[in-house]
This record gives C-alpha cells, structure tokens and sequence, in this order.
C-alpha cells in the first residue's frame, strides 16, 4: 500500500512536470499531435500506478520520451511551415462572403448543425450576419461578422480614448503581491497608505487589491473588515 501511495506521488509529480513544459493550452486549444501526446501520457501512468509489478521506469520512460518528441515537434512547427502544416493542418473558410462553403464542410466532415451551433455560442444566429467564419486547426470558429453587423469601437466616433495598462494585483487574501509592486513602481509604504486613504490600516484586512489600468486602486475587504462605503 505505501509503495503504491509513494509511486503515485512520484508519477502525479512528473505528469504535471511533463504538462508544465509542454504549456499552458487548454484541452480545447490542442493541436492532434498534442492531444494524442496528453491522452498517451495519461495512460502511461495509470498503469504503473496500479501495478507494483511494473518497474516504475516502464511508465516513466515513455512519458519522456513523448515529451521529447513533444517538445520536438513544437519546435519544428515554430520554424517550419510545411511541419506545422502536416502536423497542425491549416485553417479553413467555411463561411466566405455571407455563403455557407459546402464543398469545404464535407470535406471537413463538418456538418452545418455543428456550424450554426458554434454561430449560436459567438453571438450570431444569423448567418446572414457573417462575412467570414474560419474554422481553426484547434477546431475553434473564428468570425469576421459583416462591417455593419460588428460592434462599434470608440474609433467609429472619432472618440481617441487615454492609454490604460495591465491591471497588477496588488494584494490577494491579505498577502502583498511584492512582484507587482515593483512592476508598478511601488513600495509598500506606498501602498500602505494608499490603504490607508481608503481606511484600512493593514493588507491582511484586504481580500484582493489591484491597480486598474487608470493607475487607481480598486480594492475588496475580507467580510468582517468591509465598509459600507466600499
């Protein structure tokens, strides 16, 4: 039992190694060679994990080995255009100009039920609406709705709103973020009294705390610390 307890430790800790090298995509955004590679890798440690029997190297080996070609294969279709193709395959337009592309739906095997469903979820039921819809390798829907169907954006009139940066968290459940601070060129007697004109006298009252993209702090207190103010 406890062998099995240390061998699933030692296995969990070198699949999340595994899955932090290969990157942060969500399931979703896999490519095939990417998601054969994580469905092969789950299944590698499930079984040395269950056997005792099978040298912990059986299950570890392989999944190496498929970070390897993993990592390899990433990096081939980074500087390769013909890689990335056989591997990734290429986008296609299954909407052009406000007409459904039949021919690319079948040899997608894309039925138009899938079609109007992903139209549905990016909030265009119409297909009348949509000048370009482009199915990605991830097998995601892009769309490029009609000029007079997209939203307004403030450069339709003539409005140049001010620059804003990224919002830096500050403090999250009471713990100063000393990271952020230096980035937004702060120290903590700076913040310390940016709570403290707020009415608070100490981080560990704050929930969470962030400079907007304005350069202003917005903050939430812990419950028994709020204002009615705040």
């Amino acid at each position: 039992m406890f062998i099995s307890f240390i061998r699933t430790i030692i296995l969990y800790l070198l699949v999340i190694t595994v899955m932090r090298i290969m990157g942060k995509r969500q399931i979703g955004e896999l490519q095939p060679f990417e998601l054969v590679i994580a469905i092969m890798i789950s299944e590698l440690a499930a079984v040395p994990m269950q056997e005792t029997g099978i040298p912990l190297l059986a299950g570890i080996i392989p999944i190496i080995t498929l970070l390897i070609i993993q990592v390899t294969f990433s990096y081939l279709s980074m500087k390769s255009y013909s890689v990335r193709t056989i591997l990734c395959g290429t986008p296609s337009v299954v909407i052009e100009k406000g007409q459904i592309v039949e021919q690319e739906l079948m040899r997608l095997r894309y039925n138009t039920n899938d079609l109007l469903e992903q139209l549905r979820e990016k909030n265009f039921p119409n297909i009348s609406d949509v000048e370009y819809a482009i199915l990605e390798t991830s097998g995601k829907l892009s769309i490029i709705p009609k000029p007079q169907k997209r939203p307004a954006i403030p450069q339709d009139f003539q409005i140049n709103p001010s620059y804003e940066d990224l919002p830096l968290t500050l403090i999250m459940d009471g713990v100063i973020n000393h990271v952020n601070l230096e980035a937004a060129k702060l120290n903590k007697e700076d913040l310390l009294q940016m709570l403290k004109n707020s009415g608070y006298n100490s981080p560990k009252q704050i929930l969470f705390a962030a400079l907007t993209g304005n350069g202003k702090l917005w903050l939430q207190a812990k419950n028994k610390y709020r204002k009615d103010s705040n």
